[in-house]
């Protein structure tokens, strides 16, 4: 399952690679895509379950959540 997230505050490619690493720590996330200049991450996910805790981390990074779509 993949989950588009769409946050603020990205800006750099410093912050994609902050969002990819800390995202890539969650047990159950499979991959994570995330780009500055669309201000989106997309995660694929072993399991929904797992949605929740990556909009929390991305929330505590300080990259906000303001929508999330599933991706088909």
């Amino acid at each position: 399952m993949k989950i588009k997230y769409n946050v603020s505050n990205i800006k750099c490619t410093g912050c994609e690679n902050r969002i990819t690493n800390s995202l890539k720590m969650i047990k159950g996330v499979k991959s994570v895509q995330a780009d500055h200049n669309k201000g989106e991450v997309i995660v694929e996910l072993k399991n929904e379950k797992v949605s929740n805790e990556v909009k929390d981390l991305l929330n505590n990074l300080d990259f906000p959540v303001n929508s999330k779509d599933i991706v088909k």
